[in-house]
């Protein structure tokens, strides 16, 4: 069956999320703002459409692929493959930031949806032979709420075996390594520079975007990535810890 009439059978029943936008009334500030079009752009649902078709479609050509090795699909989860904007939504109309207690609070609940069509293209990577690893930095004491959530879905692999949580080290290249051990992996799928290579670990915008171009060959190819405008090493890398987001925004913002 090939990918392509596999996703548009699934496009059109897949779960759509109907969080209401925020009221126009509300000074809601940059991450609701971000929250809003990942819940209520068709752009948004288009490029991850796009993404995940352009996924599908190398895995069409790995199948006619010699290897001698097993071939892995490693992919993130927050914002890859479960939807967390309801959370962000939430904290910011409250005034409040992002805090581990009420991120698992939220993951708790195990109530994401779906980002548009990754569940049809890890369920057709799956029928093709591939094993799919969730390499996530969500905590080990969310393990059990993060496997209902992608049960719910029916994605493959979603057991404790395929399922690599975070010790408290974001940095996931060591656990990258260990699936490199018996598989070669064929794509990573992210939502955050830091899913697909080391080379952007805690490093300044000029160096993640030196290592983009210096990895652009890997994009839309091994390296699949999808839009998140919420929260990522984007940010943290323009705006350090304990900085005023404000006058850090007003000199880096470009306005000619």
């Amino acid at each position: 069956m090939r990918y392509s009439y596999l996703l548009a059978v699934t496009v059109l029943f897949a779960c759509k999320t109907t969080q209401p936008p925020a009221a126009s009334h509300v000074s809601t500030g940059g991450p609701a703002w971000a929250a809003l079009w990942q819940q209520r752009a068709a752009e948004y649902r288009a490029l991850c459409l796009q993404a995940y078709r352009i996924a599908g479609e190398r895995v069409e050509e790995m199948i006619h692929q010699q290897t001698l090795r097993p071939r892995a699909i490693v992919t993130d989860i927050d914002e890859t493959v479960l939807d967390n904007s309801p959370y962000t939504a939430k904290t910011t109309l409250e005034g409040k930031s992002w805090s581990q207690a009420t991120w698992e609070e939220w993951t708790a609940k195990a109530a994401c949806d779906t980002v548009p069509g990754a569940p049809s293209f890890f369920k057709y990577a799956a029928q093709t032979g591939l094993t799919v690893y969730y390499v996530t930095n969500r905590l080990e004491n969310e393990r059990a709420a993060t496997l209902k959530n992608l049960q719910r879905y029916n994605f493959p692999f979603a057991d404790n075996e395929h399922l690599i949580m975070s010790s408290g080290n974001s940095n996931k290249e060591e656990r990258r390594a260990a699936i490199a051990k018996k598989y070669e992996i064929a794509m990573l799928v992210g939502d955050n520079l830091g899913d697909f290579a080391e080379d952007f670990y805690k490093k300044t915008p000029e160096e993640r975007s030196l290592a983009v171009d210096r990895l652009r060959d890997q994009f839309g190819r091994r390296f699949i990535i999808i839009p998140n405008a919420m929260y990522g090493d984007w940010l943290s890398a323009l705006v350090p810890r304990g900085a005023d987001a404000d006058s850090t925004f007003r000199k880096v913002l470009r306005t000619e």
